[in-house]
């Protein structure tokens, strides 16, 4: 009784007084190995990554979904960190993509990769991601400015069109600077070009469209349009067009302007079907397809995205807002928002 109650002897409340103290020690301990407790229930050992894909069967965004399922094992691996990747395909149709969000929303996940289907309906998924407090990087078709200015917790992945396009003409442009004729086919001083065309509301077709063709004319290229028409990006639609130019314009094509290579394949299968050679076909996107169609001549070139760059940008991104860590130094921003993937012009072996 006497070790228990030290400050009883000194007053008739003594024990009160010595009880409260120790029930308040008692309680801070407690607060303390809770608090402790709590800072480990914090440190994730696991994210899920929503990922809704405007349509899985587009060459360029399939790559990329190879490159981010890769660069997710590798994260795992060099991290500790278990990744999930929950990868859904809109098919082309936004309600369906607003729905995946939904879903990826009510199954917890950390934060939302997003291929939008229109970009200019991506207030939407916003809305929905900000109610929730669910980070986004968006990636390959650029939301409006107006959109991606709404909330700190947006970013955008993806390739700058001008440069691409730029790009894009100078092949053409280096080409017939050092062979005239290589460009040229008939020598009548004209380049008779058709030109195929992605979505047209999608803002990479209208500014590679635009800076691809004012590239050769800056560049001297004497060009002539013929004709041109959209094919969404696909190579049957772009091979359905091109056999139909090729019976209005016998003998007149000289050069091929793509939009993608998907497009600028289906044009090379036209031009073999009809046993046509020489015309010069020239892509943009440095697809798998489209890099074999350079290294075998069957395209003139290509403008690669750095993929496995592209795809890493986005994983280190989404996974840096998923753990709570700071953006990723590697992958600077622009804005804070935007990251540009490097590229490269791949061309086919001149040397021959």
């Amino acid at each position: 009784m006497r070790k228990c109650c030290f400050l009883w002897n000194r007053g008739n409340n003594g024990c009160i007084i010595c009880g409260k103290i120790l029930a308040v020690l008692l309680g801070v301990c407690m607060v303390l190995t809770g608090c402790q407790g709590a800072g480990e229930e914090e440190k994730k050992n696991s994210i899920r990554i929503g990922i809704s894909l405007y349509r899985g069967d587009d060459i360029f965004i399939n790559n990329i979904r190879n490159e981010l399922e890769e660069k997710a094992k590798e994260y795992e691996r060099e991290k500790g960190i278990k990744v999930t990747l929950d990868i859904q395909d809109a098919k082309g149709s936004q309600n369906t993509q607003n729905n995946q969000v939904d879903r990826f929303i009510s199954l917890g996940c950390d934060v939302l990769c997003v291929n939008p289907v229109d970009r200019m309906d991506a207030s939407v998924i916003i809305d929905k991601a900000m109610n929730a407090e669910v980070p986004v990087v968006f990636f390959n078709r650029q939301p409006v400015e107006e959109d991606m200015n709404r909330w700190d917790q947006l970013y955008y992945v993806g390739l700058d069109a001008k440069e691409t396009a730029v790009n894009q003409g100078k092949m053409v442009v280096d080409l017939y600077r050092e062979k005239p004729s290589a460009v040229d086919l008939n020598d009548d001083g004209v380049v008779s070009y058709v030109l195929l065309e992605g979505e047209s509301s999608h803002q990479d077709s209208l500014i590679r469209t635009e800076w691809s063709i004012r590239t050769l004319k800056d560049g001297g290229v004497p060009i002539e349009k013929i004709t041109g028409g959209i094919a969404n990006w696909e190579r049957s639609q772009a091979s359905a067009l091109m056999e139909q130019w090729l019976g209005a314009y016998p003998d007149k094509i000289e050069l091929v302007v793509s939009n993608n290579d998907d497009m600028a394949l289906g044009a090379v299968d036209a031009l073999e079907r009809a046993g046509i050679t020489g015309v010069n076909v020239v892509g943009i996107d440095g697809t798998t397809p489209g890099i074999e169609a350079v290294e075998s001549d069957r395209l003139l070139g290509t403008v690669s995205a750095n993929k496995e760059t592209y795809a890493n940008a986005i994983l280190e991104l989404a996974a840096s807002r998923a753990m709570g860590e700071e953006l990723p130094r590697e992958y600077p921003l622009v804005d804070g928002t935007y990251y540009w993937a490097p590229q490269e012009i791949l061309i086919r072996d001149l040397g021959e």
